[in-house]
């Protein structure tokens, strides 16, 4: 029976949304069932020594005698546990773990005679386990290794003991950087960035890209594949080692002076991180770790996910609770991410996992059986423990169905995310550029799905991400140009429709997006200067070629070509917006959208934004309704020379509103409009 306060915080959610009245049964289930197993941690171990399990599990080094300190795996398949390794030529069974209550098993190795560390820093170690119920001797990596890798040759990551010396450690050299007022976010994967055909680094990434991330007005990263995974054309989604930062772009260490020196630029950094399901390796993932089926993993076919080929946690276990919470705890507190894109939230909300689910938005959708309420506890764990601890952070879900609370505080009965992905945004564009002529775009659609948002529940906003450039797609600006953009991308070459039209929408998209889709805005690596072709990861079926896997800055950095346009548009854009905060502002208030004249006008943020699609056609005197009266100037207009524009207006262009009553507001403006071009006009403040 909860307190009375109790329920008036479960009721904070159904104030945002009346439509929740009727499942009010299943929201104060579920908020109860936080507040209980928030109690039983709390009074069992606290939540503060439950999340920082990284710093018991594991292999540790004390500093002041270089004790090996294996305090303690969970292991509960187990009959007797050893550690074996390069250290002592591999025996199996000399150094043996402690058995311990529920599971757990523990070992201390003394240090050398000469009192150095009988582990050599990177050397290969392993975990030999007796199982019980097979009687077989099997290796297994640490779940909380904190550095793998594979050796050239090998099928296989192995465990390496990383404990560098102090002077080979990394220390933070800036502090962190405040939580931006809105995220403009630039996704990005340390493997393809760079023009080379093979795998970049921390440290390229660090000092060729972080600056022009810097320069092109982006305040947050997001950083893909971070956690080991063996299978690298997984794109990082398939984990094997939840603990450990990929060691194909560099050392750990590089990882964090990677962080440090975005912070030094102001840009906070996320980590997409994947606690949606992990890898089916057993060798050098979690699957069987103990030698059965469900130690980390629900047993039998719910343990399974049928899409992925994957393995499905068992959220509802407490050391699954433990390693998953303190997984998040870990990168924050060791490498200082300032948060979490979480990966497949649908695919955790839902037995189902969205698999064969078309979510059309009925409530019923979001709630009863199909809803696996275990997962929702886990997430509610986490993203109210990581908000109260560290209030820099912030925390964006994955989630394409729709749930209502996804973005509200867990205190309220919500989920606790600060904000979700427009999902069905890049799926319009694609879907507009690949099946309708330009005339045939429907402008009050658009319109509509890019206001269409939960009250209160913060979106990020993006015309495309990663998923649109995987092969079997295109980016954006490949399916406005294609071919023609290995031909007539040169400054010297003519001016063609394709290129034309394609440059033009590219810009109008992004900005349209940027200032009517959300409260926060992404940009995968590369798309910012309308980085050609698809991504495709070196695999069996493209022979193992690098060809289409890595961004290719050398393209925008070409001042012979018209990248560099495209890029100048995106720093324009987002360096705009932080001086305006639009992202910050209250929702747009849309005035126009006419499907005759293919234009859309709306204000946000002491702006109106105009935008007319139309293929040929540009206006003279074109009048429309302004709420604000006053005296407006040309701010930013994507017909400027600078972003491959035709210069058709002038440049601070003065604007005045006049008492004519249009789009039913009392003043407006009449401006000159041309064809397939968009502008903002900011209100002056003399």
């Amino acid at each position: 029976m909860t307190s009375e306060k109790e329920d008036l915080l479960e009721l904070a959610l159904y104030k945002n949304d009346e439509y929740l009245k009727p499942f009010k049964s299943d929201i104060d289930r579920r908020y109860r069932n936080f507040l209980s197993k928030k109690s039983e941690i709390e009074s069992s171990e606290t939540l503060e020594s439950y999340t920082r399990s990284y710093e018991q599990f594991g292999l540790h080094v004390t500093s002041e005698n270089e004790i090996v300190d294996l305090a303690l795996e969970w292991i509960p398949g187990a009959e007797a546990v050893w550690l074996r390794g390069d250290f002592n030529d591999w025996a199996r069974t000399e150094y043996a773990f402690s058995s311990e209550s529920f599971g757990k098993w523990s070992i201390r190795i003394p240090a050398k005679e000469d009192g150095s560390c009988r582990i050599r820093h990177n050397s290969k170690i392993k975990l030999t386990i007796l199982v019980r119920s097979t009687g077989k001797l099997i290796d297994r990596i640490s779940p909380w290794a904190k550095y793998v890798y594979q050796e050239p040759n090998s099928v296989v990551y192995d465990w390496h003991f990383y404990n560098p010396s102090s002077e080979e450690k990394y220390a933070a050299k800036f502090d962190r950087p405040e939580k931006p007022k809105a995220p403009r976010i630039y996704e990005a994967h340390v493997g393809i960035s760079s023009d080379k055909k093979g795998i970049s680094s921390y440290a390229d990434f660090t000092n060729n890209v972080l600056p022009r991330i810097a320069k092109n007005g982006y305040n947050v990263i997001q950083l893909m594949a971070i956690q080991e995974h063996a299978y690298y054309a997984s794109f990082g989604y398939q984990v094997t080692s939840f603990f450990a930062p990929s060691s194909r772009f560099g050392t750990p260490d590089e990882l964090k002076q990677l962080i440090d020196c975005a912070h030094g630029l102001g840009i906070q950094v996320l980590l997409d991180i994947v606690h949606s399901h992990a890898s089916s390796n057993v060798l050098d993932g979690l699957n069987e770790f103990d030698g059965t089926d469900n130690c980390f993993f629900h047993g039998g076919s719910r343990g399974h996910h049928a899409q992925w080929g994957s393995r499905i946690f068992n959220y509802d276990n407490w050391e699954v609770q433990r390693f998953l919470l303190s997984n998040c705890r870990y990168w924050v507190d060791e490498f200082g991410f300032d948060g979490f894109r979480f990966d497949g939230v649908t695919s955790m909300l839902y037995h189902h996992h969205g698999i064969g689910t078309g979510f059309t938005g009925n409530y019923s959708e979001y709630f009863g059986l199909q809803v696996d309420e275990e997962s929702i506890l886990y997430l509610q764990l986490e993203n109210d423990f990581l908000h109260q601890t560290y209030p820099f952070l912030t925390t964006i879900s994955e989630d394409v169905s729709g749930m209502p609370g996804m973005c509200r505080p867990v205190s309220e009965g919500g989920i606790g995310f600060d904000f979700r992905l427009g999902m069905a945004v890049p799926d319009m564009w694609i879907k507009l550029l690949k099946e309708k002529k330009d005339e045939d775009w429907n402008i009050g659609h658009i319109c509509h799905t890019l206001e269409n948002r939960r009250y209160g529940e913060k979106v990020i906003a993006y015309a495309e991400s990663h998923d649109q450039a995987l092969v079997g797609d295109k980016t954006l600006a490949f399916w406005m140009m294609d071919a023609q953009m290995y031909t007539n991308m040169s400054i010297f070459s003519e001016r063609t429709d394709a290129v034309d039209r394609g440059m033009a929408l590219h810009k109008m998209i992004r900005l349209l997006v940027h200032a009517l889709g959300g409260e926060g805005y992404l940009n995968f690596i590369g798309n910012e200067f309308g980085h050609p072709e698809w991504l495709d990861f070196p695999r069996k079926g493209n022979a193992e070629s690098f060809q289409h896997c890595r961004r290719q800055f050398s393209l925008v950095s070409d001042e012979l070509l018209r990248y560099q346009f495209l890029e100048n548009w995106d720093a324009a854009m987002n360096n705009f917006e932080n001086n305006i905060s639009w992202l910050s502002a209250a929702p747009a208030y849309t005035t126009r959208k006419s499907e005759g004249d293919k234009v859309i006008i709306f204000d946000r943020a002491n702006c109106i934004f105009v935008f007319n699609f139309h293929s040929s056609k540009s206006y003279s005197d074109y009048q429309f309704g302004v709420r604000d009266p006053g005296k407006y100037f040309l701010a930013l207009d994507s017909d400027e020379q600078r972003f491959h524009g035709h210069a058709r207006l002038a440049k601070n262009q003065e604007f005045f509103t006049s008492p004519n009553e249009s789009d039913n507001c009392a003043q407006s403006l009449k401006i000159y409009l041309p064809s397939r071009a968009c502008m903002v006009l900011q209100k002056s403040s003399e």
